[in-house]
């Protein structure tokens, strides 16, 4: 068995060489925002936050007094940010999904480079227009696909593309959302209503489209996908469930229990903001009680379907599904790859690789970075490429929009498949 325990700490050693640090400000001071500065945190001679864009008081108070932020350098609205033309290298957008498109095309119009996190906006069109407006105004534009640079997932792409097991034929990958993120995010939380934000396929699974599309090389040629909001319903409440878990009779038992999740567990917390004077319990009291956190999962607003099936088939004829699945214990990933001289095969922790003749088996363990901070390091090695990318005009940004833009088309047509039932052909 292979060890992969000190890759993260081998990969940080390699840095771009910089004359001064990249100066970045932060439209949107949410947890992603947040995980990308901690590079900042621990680098400050490569990368220097200059200002922070945030609606939320606390939020914007939190980071700004993290970095040190003169008054005149936090921002509520960005259209003020950008009327100061703040000198700034870099704009990082994390504002909600809905809100990405017109602060991503204002800091392009102002000239910065623009790193997006995901997804890069709500509509195709749109997503083509920040990649047309950049070219036009020479501005670098990066999507935040952390899976490129993890560690395990990397190795994959390194695997398959070695030719030591032939070509791909098949590829089946699993996203196993897991219960306590989808109550949190998709049935109770912000990302429950597509309107407001985004198909779950765009909002969750983007990432994983990317990297299927990362690791065949090769363009979806047709597809067809398949889902409901089967479950977190009204009509399928058990008798005796209550409008909010703390009223309710039936708590102790249900595995979608809110109390238990934050109060008890005090899982999913780091969203809840905490105002002066009160502490952490008083803000989850204060949520389970009045917030949208506090409800059951059954009567909720919620419209994202709660799994979903999506099965392509590419230009060079293999063939690839992907399942999103909410109702697993774990949040993690699986993914099978079947070749013409062997099978890889991995859920994150561990990753088999086997060729069909002479017995060559060999398993990598990644237990060790299985749910470590930053995306096993992944958060930073981003940061890393972009700032390089920044300093070396001739440096290839590992996930350009370019690139994006294709795992994003195939997510709003296989909604378009799954509404109407069709299968779509790409090339249409």
């Amino acid at each position: 068995m292979y060890d992969c325990s000190n890759i993260c700490e081998d990969l940080m050693k390699i840095k771009p060489v910089v004359s001064r640090p990249v100066k970045i400000a932060v439209i949107g001071a949410g947890n992603r925002a947040d995980k990308y500065l901690e590079y900042a945190r621990r680098y400050p001679g490569r990368l220097q936050l200059v200002a922070v864009v945030e609606l939320n008081e606390l939020r914007r108070r939190a980071m700004a007094d993290r970095f040190g932020l003169p008054e005149d350098r936090r921002y509520v609205n960005y259209d003020d940010f950008f009327a100061d033309r703040v000198e700034a290298d870099m704009v990082l957008v994390s504002t909600p999904e809905n809100a990405h498109f017109d602060p991503a095309i204002k800091a392009i119009d102002a000239g910065y480079h623009l790193l997006l996190e995901k997804p890069i906006a709500q509509r195709l069109d749109e997503c083509r227009e920040i990649a047309r407006r950049a070219r036009e105004r020479g501005v670098r534009v990066g999507v935040c696909h952390v899976l490129r640079y993890h560690p395990y997932f990397a190795k994959i792409r390194e695997l398959v593309a070695s030719g030591e097991f032939g070509r791909i034929v098949s590829v089946n990958h699993i996203a196993s959302v897991g219960l306590d993120r989808a109550t949190h995010s998709y049935v109770r939380g912000i990302f429950r209503r597509v309107r407001e934000a985004n198909p779950i396929l765009l909002a969750k699974c983007c990432h994983d489209i990317d990297f299927l599309l990362w690791l065949t090389r090769s363009r979806c040629s047709k597809l067809s996908s398949f889902g409901s909001l089967q479950w977190f319903r009204a009509e399928n409440a058990p008798a005796g469930a209550g409008e909010r878990c703390l009223d309710c009779k039936i708590e102790p038992q249900c595995p979608f229990s809110a109390r238990d999740l934050y109060y008890v567990r005090r899982d999913w917390v780091a969203s809840f903001d905490v105002p002066e004077g009160m502490t952490l319990d008083d803000a989850i009291l204060e949520e389970l009680r009045t917030g949208l956190f506090g409800r059951c999962v059954y009567r909720c607003d919620n419209d994202v379907v709660d799994r979903q099936l999506l099965s392509m088939e590419m230009d060079d004829a293999v063939v690839v599904s992907l399942s999103m699945e909410m109702f697993s214990n774990d949040d993690f990933r699986r993914t099978h790859i079947w070749m013409t001289g062997g099978e890889i095969d991995g859920d994150e922790r561990t990753l088999r690789v086997r060729k069909f003749r002479g017995g060559y088996e060999r398993t990598y363990d990644f237990s060790d970075i299985a749910g470590q901070s930053f995306h096993a390091g992944a958060d930073l090695y981003l940061i890393d490429d972009f700032i390089q990318a920044l300093y070396d005009p001739d440096h290839v940004f590992l996930t350009s929009i370019e690139d994006s833009i294709e795992s994003h088309r195939i997510c709003y047509e296989a909604e378009r498949s799954r509404r109407t039932g069709e299968t779509i052909r790409m090339d249409e």
